[in-house]
């Protein structure tokens, strides 16, 4: 493993980042594409597939409380927080092209105000120019949501929604609504974690295929645990 804590945005939020995470991926990428095809998830903003894993996958799961065990020890050291526990797992994929996109999918989001939610992003077949992206609203100056300032957030958020271009897909560096603070490249076999409340987008390079297929599309396990 290849760890480092990152440092970004004005707050200086940290990111964790773990190269050759699991020395394992051929055998995740097998275990991804025995549970396909993937389900469609209604009332989901993630453009895409997610099968969520549950105990009763077996070596998935296997999988899932594995790479939880070894990612503690970083996530107490960069979060400080002495445990936590499992909130829900998957394997997902990015399916929806740019033109089907949904207003909310156009823009970056958060995916909890709770400051103890962290997510676990662990890239496994990405294609090249790929990658997460933060940002900060720049109407309000948010970068982690809060319920603080939630109310403020979305507030400005569906305001602006309304004003994107009909024909506008994955959000793609700084725009007049956000800029992008940093955005970490998708690696094989690479673990990113950060906390649910930072904005973040998928960095979805042109040309992408978004095929349903886990040996040709964009294939990532995402986790979402909470800090005690």
């Amino acid at each position: 493993m290849k760890p480092e804590l990152r440092r970004i945005g004005r707050e200086q939020s940290p990111v964790v980042v773990i190269d050759e995470f699991t020395g394992r991926l051929g055998e995740i990428l097998g275990l991804a594409e025995t549970l396909a095809p993937f389900p469609a998830l209604k009332n989901n903003y993630y453009p895409g597939l997610r099968r969520l894993i549950e105990p009763a996958d077996g070596a998935a799961n296997d999988y899932v409380e594995r790479l939880c065990r070894e990612a503690a020890q970083f996530i107490a050291g960069a979060f400080d927080v002495e445990g936590f526990s499992l909130i829900e797992a998957s394997f997902s994929m990015v399916t929806t092209a740019p033109s089907d996109l949904s207003r909310p999918q156009r823009a970056p989001h958060f995916d909890s105000t709770d400051p103890k939610h962290y997510a676990l992003l662990h890239y496994l077949r990405v294609p090249a120019g790929s990658g997460t992206a933060f940002y900060r609203q720049r109407s309000t100056g948010i970068e982690r949501v809060t319920e603080a300032n939630i109310a403020r957030f979305v507030t400005a958020a569906e305001r602006e929604a309304r004003l994107l271009p009909a024909e506008s897909g994955y959000v793609s560096g700084s725009d007049q609504f956000f800029e992008q603070i940093t955005s970490v490249e998708a690696v094989p076999d690479r673990l990113l974690i950060y906390q649910g409340g930072l904005l973040h987008s998928g960095v979805i390079p042109p040309g992408m295929s978004f095929s349903s297929d886990p040996r040709e599309g964009r294939l990532t396990a995402n986790l979402f645990v909470r800090g005690d």
